[in-house]
C-alpha cells in the first residue's frame, strides 16, 4: 500500500501541473544542548519578495504561542549557496526581497519542552510538533513537502509520524502545509506495538502504538491491550473508522520524566505525553480515549470556524463546546464502556458535570458558545495579569460535557436512543462527507433524530442559552437520586491561606452568589477574626464554620489593603450535588433504568 500511495502521489502532481516545492532538511548536531539546525528550501518561487514565517498557532491549540521566539542564526542562500538579503520584518516573519525563483533558508531552532504542542531535543529522543519548529512560505500553502531528519549520534533512531513515507527511511512526504502541520514525530528508542482492525466495508487499518517509556514489554503489551479496548469502543459508537492515510493510526506517546503532561489530537495521530516517574499504562488511559475519539469528533467531524486552520493567529470557535466538550464526556464514557473505570468512579465524574453546569458562575450566567470563544485566552497561552474566569468562564470541556451528559439522558428518556445516535448523525453528515457544521446545522441534525421542536428548545435554552437543567429529574430516570452531598452543611464561600509573609489572604476572586461575594469579600483580602475567634490558618476558618449551619450570620473581620474592616457575612448551605444509586433508599430499579445505565457501563462493541 505505501508504494502503491507514492506512485499515486507522484501522479497526482503530474497530472495538476504542479511544481512547486518545499524541502526541510533537519540536523541535530548540537542536540545536546537542544539545538536543531533547519533549512527549508523553496523552489520556482514567483518574481516577488519570498516571506518565510513561524506559525503562531498549532492544530488542537485555539490560543496565540509565540514559536518564533526560540528561532535564531537565520540566514538565506540561493541554490548555488551564494549569500541572499534576509530581513526581519516581524517577530517570527522573514523576508527575502530580491532571489532567482529558488531560496534556501537556515536557522537554529531551540526546542526543550517536550508535550502535546512544543518540542524537545534531545540526543537520546527527538520530539517534534510541526508549527513549534518549522518556518513555510507564505503563499505555498498547497505545494508538496519533503523533509529528512539526519539522526544524531547516539539515537536509536525509530521514526513514528504520520508524514507519508518514501524509499528512504528518514525522509517522508505531506501533500501541503496543512497536513504537514498537523503531523508531529518522534524520534529515537521507541517501543512499537500494532494490531489490525477492520473496518466496516472490510478495509484493515493498522493501529499502531510508538511509546517512549522505561517499561517491561509487559507493560506495553498491557498499554496496548487496554488502547485495543478503547478503540473498539470509538468505533462502536460510529459503527465505522474513518480513512486513515497509510491505512494506519499513530498514537505517539511519551510517558517519563522528561516529557510534560499534554495531549493533542491530529488527523491521522495523536501526541500524548505524560510525566512519570515509574511507568503506569492505567494512567495514560483517560487522555488515550479522548484523543482518539478526537479522530472524529474535530478532525473530521469540524466546525466551520476552524477552516481552514489558520497558522497565524489565534483560531476563534463557537463550537468547542461539541468539539472538545462532547470528546471529554466520551473520553470518560469509553473508559466506563470498556471496563477500565469503575462504575463507581464515573458516577463520580457525572457528578462533577451536573456540579459544573449548576454550580460554576461561568455556566449559570454565560453559554457555551461564549466559553468557546474565550478559548482563544484560555488554551495554554500565557499572560501575566489577573483574570475574573472564576466569575465568567466555565471550561468548555466539562461545560460541553455536562450537556452532552443532559443530551444523553433526553434522548434516551423521550426516543430511546443514546447520544451515539447523535454522533452517527453527526459524522454522516458531516464527518464522513468532511463538510464543516455550524450551530444552526448541528440543530438540523438533531432534529433529524429527535423532532424539530426539541432540538429547537435544546439549542435555544443550553446552547445559545444558559438556562440551568433538571438534572435531577433526568438522572431518576436511570435509578438515581441527586442530592446535597453535605446536606445541612455550612459555606462561607471562600479560599484563603497564608502567604509569604505568614497572613491569612483569600487567595481566588470569590464566587458570584457565595456568601463571601455577597459580603464583599474577594481576593488578597487578609481574614484576621470570625465573630470573636482569631483565625490563622485554612483549618481554623473549616473548623468554624463546621459548628454553623446555613443561614447564621458570621461577622468576619478583615483588611483589605491594609486597612480593617468588618463585614456580616450569611452562611450558605454547602452547594455540592452527589449522584446516589436509588439501591441505597430501597427504590426499585426497573428494566428501563437499567437500560440506561447499561448503556453507560456495559461494553457497546457488537
Amino acid at each position: 500500500m505505501k508504494s502503491l500511495f507514492c506512485c499515486s502521489f507522484l501522479l497526482l502532481l503530474v497530472c495538476t501541473g504542479y511544481s512547486q516545492q518545499i524541502r526541510y532538511q533537519v540536523s541535530f548536531n548540537n542536540a545536546i544542548h537542544h539545538e536543531a539546525s533547519i533549512s527549508v528550501t523553496a523552489e520556482k518561487l514567483p518574481a516577488q519578495p519570498a516571506v518565510f514565517r513561524m506559525s503562531r498557532s498549532s492544530p488542537g491549540r485555539y490560543a496565540t504561542h509565540e514559536f518564533g521566539k526560540n528561532v535564531y542564526d537565520v540566514s538565506a542562500t540561493d541554490q548555488q549557496g551564494k549569500k541572499l538579503v534576509i530581513n526581519r520584518i516581524d517577530g517570527d516573519v522573514y523576508e527575502v526581497p530580491k532571489h532567482n525563483g529558488t531560496v534556501t533558508v537556515t536557522y537554529t531552532l531551540y526546542a526543550n519542552y517536550a508535550d502535546g504542542t512544543y518540542a524537545g531535543i534531545d540526543p537520546e529522543s527527538i520530539h517534534l510538533n510541526m508549527p513549534a519548529c518549522f518556518m513555510w512560505v507564505k503563499g505555498m500553502d498547497k505545494a508538496p513537502i519533503e523533509i529528512t531528519f539526519n539522526i544524531p549520534a547516539g539515537n536509536k533512531g525509530k521514526i513514528a509520524t504520520q508524514l507519508y513515507p518514501t524509499a528512504k527511511p528518514n525522509t517522508f512526504t505531506a501533500p501541503g502545509l496543512q497536513y504537514f502541520m498537523d503531523s508531529p514525530t518522534k524520534i529515537g528508542d521507541l517501543f512499537i506495538r500494532d494490531w489490525t482492525m477492520r473496518n466496516v466495508d472490510g478495509k484493515e487499518y493498522t493501529i499502531r502504538i510508538a511509546l517512549e517509556a522505561d517499561a517491561s514489554a509487559e507493560q506495553v503489551d498491557n498499554l496496548a491491550e487496554r488502547t485495543r479496548k478503547i478503540v473498539s469502543e470509538a468505533y462502536a459508537v460510529y459503527g465505522e473508522f474513518p480513512d486513515y492515510a497509510n491505512s494506519t493510526y499513530t498514537f505517539l506517546m511519551s510517558a517519563n520524566p522528561f516529557v510534560y503532561g499534554d495531549g493533542m489530537e491530529h488527523r491521522n495521530s495523536t501526541m500524548i505525553s505524560s510525566t512519570m516517574q515509574t511507568f503506569n499504562p492505567a494512567r495514560l488511559m483517560g487522555v488515550t480515549a479522548h484523543e482518539y475519539f478526537h479522530n472524529w469528533n474535530v478532525e473530521r467531524i469540524r466546525p466551520k470556524t476552524l477552516e481552514p486552520f489558520n497558522f497565524e493567529k489565534s483560531n476563534m470557535s463557537n463550537e468547542l463546546w461539541f468539539a472538545e466538550g462532547f470528546t471529554q464526556y466520551y473520553g470518560e464514557l469509553l473508559l466506563a464502556r470498556a471496563g477500565l473505570k469503575a462504575e463507581q468512579n464515573q458516577l463520580m465524574t457525572m457528578s462533577g458535570l451536573v456540579n459544573t453546569k449548576t454550580n460554576t458562575p461561568g455556566a449559570k450566567f454565560y453559554s457555551p458558545i461564549y466559553a468557546s470563544n474565550h478559548a482563544v485566552f484560555v488554551d495554554a497561552s500565557v499572560s501575566i495579569d489577573k483574570n475574573n474566569y472564576s466569575n465568567m468562564f466555565t471550561s468548555y470541556y466539562t461545560y460541553g460535557a455536562a450537556l452532552a451528559l443532559a443530551l444523553d439522558l433526553e434522548l434516551q428518556t423521550r426516543y430511546g436512543k443514546t447520544l451515539d445516535a447523535y454522533m452517527q448523525a453527526m459524522w454522516k453528515r458531516f464527518g464522513k462527507k468532511e463538510i464543516p457544521y455550524t450551530i444552526t446545522t448541528m440543530q438540523e441534525t438533531l432534529a433529524g433524530i429527535t423532532d424539530a421542536g426539541f432540538a429547537e428548545q435544546f439549542f435555544t435554552k443550553y446552547i445559545r442559552g444558559h438556562e440551568s437543567i433538571d438534572y435531577g429529574s433526568l438522572f431518576a430516570q436511570a435509578g438515581y437520586d441527586l442530592k446535597k452531598a453535605n446536606e445541612g452543611k455550612a459555606s462561607i464561600g471562600l479560599m484563603a491561606s497564608k502567604n509569604d509573609q505568614d497572613k491569612l489572604v483569600i487567595t481566588s476572586n470569590t464566587q458570584r452568589g457565595t456568601a463571601a461575594y455577597l459580603a464583599g469579600l474577594d481576593i488578597q483580602d487578609e481574614i484576621l477574626k470570625l465573630d470573636e475567634t482569631v483565625v490563622k490558618t485554612t483549618a481554623d476558618i473549616n473548623a468554624y464554620i463546621d459548628q454553623k449551619k446555613p443561614g447564621d450570620l458570621v461577622k468576619v473581620t478583615y483588611k483589605h489593603r491594609g486597612k480593617e474592616n468588618t463585614t456580616q457575612v450569611t452562611l450558605q448551605e454547602n452547594a455540592l450535588l452527589t449522584l446516589v444509586p436509588f439501591e441505597q433508599s430501597g427504590k426499585t430499579v426497573t428494566d428501563n433504568m437499567k437500560k440506561i445505565r447499561n448503556s453507560w457501563f456495559t461494553s457497546q462493541v457488537k
